[in-house]
């Protein structure tokens, strides 16, 4: 069972700029292109940092109160330098999360929980830029229509996973909600089904109602222990 990866969701060949790129025109391609973010690349196409709207809000601020106050947290060293930056080299951070593109979404979205970003540089295995991935990208998935939900759930689960007869079961997917009605020829497979199938990308939830011909798991009783 194939999951989306970060390739499937990226923007692939994003607006770049150069360290020596005048903020000026940063805040005209995010502005321009309603984007969030734009990586930084060397003359070799390796990524050197990134410049967010944010960086440049914070920069903002800082210019109009030179003391800091909403940015207390920072040293005053590292306050001067955003508030008199001129170019993309002095404003990037210089240390982006980045993944390979075959990154599945559900990591990618953990990884942009556990760096506390709303999105990660796709890089080639050496470093070279491939995309960008924003935390709007990776919601895509949820918008999987519920057809080809429902056929994976059918082919791949069913069929493939399971190894059961999809014509025992019936699928109905509605918002990305699943139901499922029929019935399963052992019951240690409920457990693997249901899993399986809210590992589906687009899946919302799980409806079941399966029921089971051969109950696999409750032992019989040994009858030596009664006498």
């Amino acid at each position: 069972m194939r999951h989306y990866q970060v390739r499937d969701v990226m923007t692939a060949s994003p607006v770049t700029v150069t360290p020596a790129t005048p903020l000026k025109n940063v805040a005209d391609i995010l502005v321009r292109g309603r984007i969030g973010v734009v990586p930084v690349l060397t003359p070799q196409g390796r990524v050197a940092g990134v410049v967010a709207e944010g960086d440049l809000l914070r920069k903002e601020r800082l210019q109009r109160d030179p003391e800091g106050r909403h940015s207390a947290h920072l040293p005053y060293r590292i306050r001067r330098d955003i508030a008199t930056a001129e170019t993309a080299g002095e404003l990037m951070d210089r240390y982006p999360a980045t993944v390979p593109s075959d990154t599945s979404v559900a990591e990618a979205a953990r990884l942009m929980d556990r760096h506390q970003s709303r999105f990660l540089l796709v890089t080639s295995e050496d470093g070279k830029l491939l995309g960008v991935v924003t935390a709007r990208d990776l919601l895509r998935v949820f918008l999987r229509p519920d057809a080809a939900i429902k056929a994976e759930i059918s082919r791949n689960i069913l069929s493939h996973y399971l190894g059961t007869n999809p014509a025992l079961v019936q699928v109905e997917v509605a918002d990305g909600v699943v139901r499922l009605t029929g019935e399963l020829e052992r019951k240690s497979m409920l457990p693997a089904a249901l899993r399986a199938v809210r590992a589906v990308d687009g899946v919302i939830d799980v409806e079941s109602q399966l029921g089971y011909a051969i109950d696999d798991i409750s032992l019989p009783l040994d009858t030596d222990q009664l006498t």
